[in-house]
């Protein structure tokens, strides 16, 4: 059995969406976070979990890598997130974060770029996970996350996930020892630095994931992205720290279950 910590349902085509899941269910995959683009995917992601109850647990919030949204946008969408609190539902804040990769080209570019209105949209998301305790879903990598633990620590957020962590040695502590958690893609099979990330980070933190639909390499190109590719994680993690398959198999699920609340 497995999780995928970190998939975008909502980015496969339509009529790939439902059988997607349906055939990740059969292989094995015990549940799903789907996380959410903007407002509008919000809507689908909410609808995959009322098809799946209990194995669909979606997450809400809005990339950053693409514009911020406006102060009114950023403030409906937050009311709604509210409102589905009030109504006892489960769901995770997330995607939210840091425009690492927008940033960093504009800057190799020669552009300027003000990353001023990110860190605000950010602050308002972990402000609204605080305020709601569940936890975020976070998008930052490498400098940005220390930018990002930053906004964590103000705002007292107590559960943060950092999908498809990158980050310097000083960081990867950092994130450790606050008790947040880290998840790995099947890159994991062929990246050296999540190689080193897998045989080193503490175990009872971890989470597997593909965040499909992205494509992978390694034995893994030119195939679709499914969760039932976690299966495949968690095998390469095994091998790398030396342990039996069972056994990291059973954390990485109880790892996932507890921090999103799954059953």
């Amino acid at each position: 059995m497995a999780y995928d910590a970190h998939v975008h349902v909502d980015q496969y085509p339509p009529e790939r969406r439902d059988s997607l899941l349906a055939e990740a269910f059969a292989a094995g995959v015990r549940g799903i976070v789907a996380v959410s683009m903007n407002p509008d995917s919000c809507g689908e992601t909410r609808r995959l979990a009322a098809l799946w109850p209990g194995r669909v647990m979606p997450a809400y919030g809005h990339h950053p890598e693409q514009p911020p949204l406006a102060a009114d946008e950023l403030e409906r969408l937050c009311d709604r997130i509210r409102r589905l609190a009030e109504d006892a539902e489960s769901f995770a804040i997330g995607e939210v974060g840091l425009p690492y990769y927008t940033r960093t080209e504009a800057e190799a570019r020669g552009e300027a770029f003000d990353e001023a209105p990110y860190l605000a949209q950010l602050d308002v998301f972990a402000s609204l996970a605080a305020e709601l305790d569940r936890p975020i879903a976070l998008h930052a990598v490498y400098e940005d996350a220390d930018k990002a633990l930053d906004v964590l620590d103000r705002r007292g957020v107590r559960r943060a996930h950092f999908h498809w962590y990158k980050g310097a040695p000083g960081t990867t502590a950092r994130i450790a020892a606050r008790g947040h958690f880290i998840s790995l893609t099947p890159d994991v099979l062929y990246e050296p630095d999540i190689r080193g990330l897998a045989a080193l980070f503490p175990l009872g933190q971890l989470m597997a994931e593909t965040d499909g639909p992205w494509p992978f390499e390694g034995p893994f190109a030119g195939t679709e992205t499914t969760p039932a590719m976690t299966l495949a994680v968690a095998r390469e993690i095994a091998a790398i720290r030396g342990m039996e398959l069972e056994a990291v198999e059973r954390t990485l699920d109880l790892n996932t279950a507890a921090f999103y609340g799954f059953g």
